[in-house]
């Protein structure tokens, strides 16, 4: 059955790389992930992919060459995380794992609770062993995080990392601490809030949707610790950022009996008032 999203150039591209990847004999399978195979694609979304080749044929195989067949391609280079990353012509963005068949699809199934493919199906464009069917299907339950060890976790994470953003910023290092802002505290945050409000839907990329997702008094909680990298606002936005992480972690520790240590987070919100 063709699927067809939001976005009728993403679907024209993975019918085209379908087609592509079924002609070309070095490869073995081929697997999207991302928000096309959630069914939440739309005219911004990019397309996601495993090139499985066939293991002898990995060195010379040329994945831009092989792409250059989707599209015209405005850039293409390997980033730092080993994937080949491509912009097309009409600006649509690609990642692209070109990954040996036989230890790769092996792979697949250690990615539950990382990767979701609601429709394992629909996710693989070719497959012509029956190897990574098999192995997709591994991914398409999605279970809940239980709620009592994700929390404590969370609550561990939070004061770690709020404690991290406090030091830096007593050394005078704004930049660094609006970074771990953002990079480290925002998202365990982000992960609490759903967790307490049923919202797990978008589990494993908490900030997505989370226009549609949460209340709007956590929005705005949200965005109160977000700031510019100035130091009086980085400053603000960390104790306005641990104050919601403290009521956060004391809502999930009534709900389901956490273990707090309350001198702990109060000597945090010490070091985040100081300015020293």
């Amino acid at each position: 059955m063709t699927v067809r999203s939001a976005s009728p150039a993403l679907d024209a591209r993975i019918d085209r790389l379908r087609q592509l990847a079924h002609a070309e004999p070095r490869l073995e399978g081929v697997l999207l992930y991302g928000s096309w195979t959630l069914g939440e694609a739309d005219a911004h979304s990019d397309i996601e992919a495993y090139l499985y080749v066939r293991d002898e044929e990995l060195d010379t195989f040329d994945g831009r060459a092989f792409l250059e067949q989707l599209a015209p391609l405005e850039l293409a280079y390997t980033n730092l995380y080993g994937i080949l990353a491509v912009v097309f012509d009409d600006l649509m963005r690609g990642e692209f794992h070109l990954t040996a068949a036989g230890p790769g699809i092996d792979q697949v199934p250690t990615w539950q609770g990382m990767v979701h493919l609601p429709k394992p199906e629909q996710a693989v464009l070719l497959d012509r062993t029956g190897r990574l069917t098999s192995a997709a299907r591994q991914l398409a339950p999605l279970s809940p995080p239980d709620p009592v060890a994700t929390a404590q976790q969370l609550a561990g994470e939070l004061a770690n990392w709020t404690l991290m953003v406090g030091h830096v910023l007593a050394r005078g290092e704004t930049a660094r601490g609006h970074a771990f802002l953002n990079t480290m505290v925002a998202p365990q945050q982000l992960k609490l809030c759903r967790l307490l409000r049923d919202s797990t839907d978008h589990w494993l990329t908490p900030s997505r949707a989370l226009e549609a997702d949460l209340p709007a008094a956590d929005r705005e909680r949200y965005t109160a610790t977000t700031s510019a990298a100035r130091e009086s606002e980085v400053r603000t936005a960390a104790r306005n950022s641990w104050s919601w992480s403290r009521e956060l972690m004391a809502e999930a520790a009534e709900r389901w009996r956490l273990q707090l240590p309350h001198a702990l987070h109060d000597r945090i919100g010490g070091l985040l008032e100081s300015r020293n």
